[in-house]
């Protein structure tokens, strides 16, 4: 255990050194956005994903090298680079559509067929386990539909309903680290300790990475890490059997994908911002849920004035009573 630990410190310093050097290298570069919450609309390095992704493939490996000649024990290689391949495809489908731009980049139908080659290692793998306990039915065998339906169903859902809640300074970074750190812990007490382990190396490497994502934000993470990180969470989900945990989890996900729904995939998540730094409702109607927060804040301030910070406050807040109940019920 103290050994694999060293892969989360390696993960962890690897993405703190590599985020400032692609902060530079994205804005020398041009790749940067603008930061439409803030009132001069400050320009920010894009695809921040990109030093989350190196820094948590080298912690993989390094977890691999310590059990591999180190420790000498089985470190579930094949599950390992199933997870790996699943995670890197869907990070170049995210770098895509950064580099092509937010406003012209890959339109959502586009996203979503791209999506699905990303099922493709966990479903030759036959990852998980095709007997699931449903409510009502009580204990169901699967079978091939399993692996050919089920988990390219739920990864090309939870990659984009990972990327669909998103635009707030930290929200995502946040998000991502309570999502698989509840993982990592209802895991290891299954016993899949490889499984958790992994969960907690891209973790830390989103730690890291929020130290610059956090308002106010000097990175935006991109679509390169909420793919990267949706279809890893799933993957590690759909290997460790704790589907259950991702499906409570990603409750405000699946209200988010409704709210989008609503509006045609068209909305936007932002805000409109106001003179005074504040907040307002871009449109009469709730397309997202950072709308609902919005709408809902507003109504618990005395001033009736809600900014960025309370909203992804408001949203973290959400995920971490989630988790709890993950932990607690499940």
């Amino acid at each position: 255990m103290a050994l694999s630990m060293f892969s989360f410190v390696v993960a962890f310093f690897t993405a703190l050194v590599l985020t400032p050097f692609w902060i530079r290298k994205a804005k020398s570069i041009g790749l940067v956005g603008k930061d439409i919450h803030k009132k001069k609309e400050p320009l920010i390095a894009e695809a921040g994903g990109v030093a989350v992704i190196f820094s948590t493939l080298l912690g993989i490996f390094v977890y691999i090298f310590i059990n591999t000649f180190i420790i000498k024990t089985d470190v579930h290689l094949i599950e390992i680079l199933g997870l790996t391949l699943t995670f890197l495809l869907a990070g170049f489908i995210g770098f895509i559509d950064d580099i092509l731009g937010w406003k012209t980049g890959l339109k959502q139908f586009h996203k979503f067929l791209l999506s699905i080659p990303i099922a493709i290692p966990l479903m030759v793998l036959n990852a998980g386990t095709s007997e699931m306990a449903l409510p009502v039915f009580g204990s169901v065998d699967f079978g091939l539909f399993y692996p050919l339906f089920i988990v390219p169903l739920a990864i090309i859902f939870v990659t984009n309903a990972f990327n669909m809640l998103a635009g707030y300074n930290g929200l995502e970074t946040g998000n991502g680290v309570i999502i698989l750190t509840t993982l990592a812990f209802v895991i290891w007490k299954t016993g899949a300790f490889w499984a958790a382990v992994i969960a907690l190396i891209a973790a830390f490497s989103l730690l890291a990475f929020w130290l610059f994502n956090k308002f106010p934000a000097k990175i935006f993470p991109g679509d390169t890490l909420t793919y990267s990180i949706g279809a890893l969470i799933v993957a590690i989900a759909i290997t460790g059997n704790a589907e259950k945990v991702v499906f409570i989890l990603f409750l405000p996900y699946i209200l988010e994908f409704f709210l989008k729904a609503r509006g045609k995939f068209q909305k936007e998540s932002f805000a409109k911002l106001q003179k005074n730094g504040s907040l307002k409702m871009p449109y009469k109607k709730i397309y997202s849920l950072t709308h609902l927060s919005l709408w809902f804040l507003r109504y618990f301030k005395e001033n009736r004035k809600v900014y960025e910070k309370d909203i992804v406050y408001f949203l973290w807040a959400i995920e971490i009573i989630l988790a709890l109940i993950a932990i607690f019920f499940i």
